[in-house]
């Protein structure tokens, strides 16, 4: 008796609501067809006739296709760009350390300040007024 319990095949059914709440997760962009198939454990073929059926951006006519491999694309490319941008802002971080280190040099040794400070007020007058 078991065994025949194995081969029953579950036929579930889902809410308009449901599938509704699901088409739109997909148009917002927060997951893909892939990952919505994870999470809720549904077929990618269920999925896809809901966003054929109450989509608001598909037109007649035209299919929506996303390979699964797509979105792991995007991710790795994603990846790859924080690194990049890492990097260049650590590259930037170096630049600002050293110039800071040749202002406090020049500072000291040349007697030269180069840092600007914005705490001190304009002078009113030049010093090439006569006055009279």
């Amino acid at each position: 008796m078991k065994a025949n319990l194995k081969n029953i095949r579950k036929n579930r059914k889902f809410s308009d609501e449901f599938k509704k709440q699901i088409v739109s997760e997909f148009e917002s962009g927060k997951f893909s067809v892939p990952e919505l198939e994870k999470i809720h454990k549904i077929g990618n073929s269920s999925i896809y006739s809901w966003i054929y059926k109450f989509s608001t951006f598909n037109e007649k006519g035209y299919r929506i296709v996303e390979m699964k491999e797509s979105s792991t694309k995007k991710l790795k490319d994603l990846e790859h760009k924080v690194k990049e941008l890492e990097a260049m802002v650590g590259r930037k971080q170096i630049m600002i350390d050293y110039l800071e280190t040749m202002m406090e040099v020049a500072k000291t040794e040349l007697n030269v300040d180069i840092k600007k400070n914005y705490s001190t007020q304009q002078s009113t007058k030049s010093g090439n007024d006569q006055t009279k």
